[in-house]
């Protein structure tokens, strides 16, 4: 069976960005796609890999199971499960480090970004984070997966790690392919639009959360931050804040970005944020409401532990056969 395989870290509840960069292209590709079955897991082995409560991650990771769910993912063509629950990432990822090289992983952007903010009690598994990722995708044949463009590099390094076991052991992975949406791969922070809109911003007014209630969600929009020029333009470089609220209701309404800027030429600025800010509130409105039918439900569990199962076996199957091929173990 053909997968496509995407993952997130259970570090915090699902912003807007997350959404439109990767969710929302998720649930549009069961329609292109209707001959893939989708791998979808929550990745709390590599929440891990910075001092976590434990409590608040569990709490994270049902109530992420019950997001994807609610932002339309069709169950019946979907596994979602969760990352831990499958020892064969854990296993991989070891297999997989013998086959990826130091220089490789010191080139990761995100590894140099992240070490240069924490600074001290850098761990060894953000460093091979990369090669834990490739484990994800490797483990599952994934043909395609859906990455925003600060995992292009991740993906790259999969590639490359899947074809040199392949030269050197014959055919044992599928080498991935990358998707990306056209609009809506990088919502950026609203009050530094200069970055991307990250959960893990010390500054709460820079994100929207998809569980945020509707005033709130309207208070950011209308606050972030533009600039003192009055034209509503696409131009990322002199005018990030407009540009960045373009972008996102451009993909909210899947109205293009020119068509946006000739609606929005007589406009001021309050006038197109508060169209941004409606866009948004009637996009979370039927989230919120699937997700709060969810997160009590047992059928929640009761599919999480489908998804196991069926990513226990395919799984499994991958990890015996690089063992196999590696000569580990008794041969049977």
């Amino acid at each position: 069976m053909k997968h496509i395989v995407s993952g997130i870290q259970p570090t915090g509840s699902l912003n807007l960005g997350t959404y439109l960069g990767s969710i929302r292209n998720f649930v549009k590709l069961q329609d292109t796609y209707p001959e893939h079955h989708f791998m979808l897991f929550i990745a709390d082995l590599h929440a891990i890999t910075i001092p976590r409560d434990r409590l608040e991650l569990r709490k994270t990771i049902r109530e992420l199971a019950a997001l994807y769910l609610a932002c339309g993912l069709r169950q019946e063509r979907l596994s979602l499960f969760i990352q831990s629950e499958i020892p064969a990432h854990s296993q991989m990822a070891h297999l997989l480090q013998c086959f990826t090289y130091m220089g490789e992983l010191e080139r990761m952007t995100q590894f140099k970004d992240k070490a240069r903010r924490q600074e001290t009690g850098v761990s060894a598994a953000l460093f091979t984070y990369p090669v834990l990722m490739a484990g994800d995708i490797l483990l599952y044949d994934a043909e395609y997966v859906p990455v925003g463009e600060d995992q292009t590099q991740h993906l790259e390094l999969t590639r490359d790690v899947a074809e040199r076991v392949n030269s050197r052991l014959g055919d044992v992975f599928t080498v991935p392919k990358l998707l990306t949406p056209k609009v809506g791969a990088r919502i950026m922070s609203l009050t530094e639009p200069a970055q991307k809109m990250s959960k893990s911003d010390p500054n709460e007014k820079s994100r929207i959360l998809l569980l945020d209630p509707e005033p709130l969600v309207r208070k950011r929009i209308m606050s972030a931050v533009t600039d003192s020029d009055t034209r509503i333009i696409y131009d990322k470089e002199n005018k990030p804040g407009i540009s960045n609220l373009l972008v996102m209701l451009s993909a909210l309404t899947d109205v293009p970005i020119k068509a946006l800027e000739e609606q929005f030429a007589q406009a001021n600025y309050g006038t197109f944020k508060k169209a941004v800010a409606d866009a948004v509130v009637d996009t979370l409105k039927p989230i919120q409401s699937r997700y709060q039918s969810l997160i009590k439900d047992p059928e929640l569990d009761a599919f999480l532990d489908a998804g196991r199962d069926y990513a226990e076996k395919v799984a499994m199957r991958k990890v015996a056969k690089l063992n196999h091929k590696l000569g580990l173990g008794r041969k049977r």
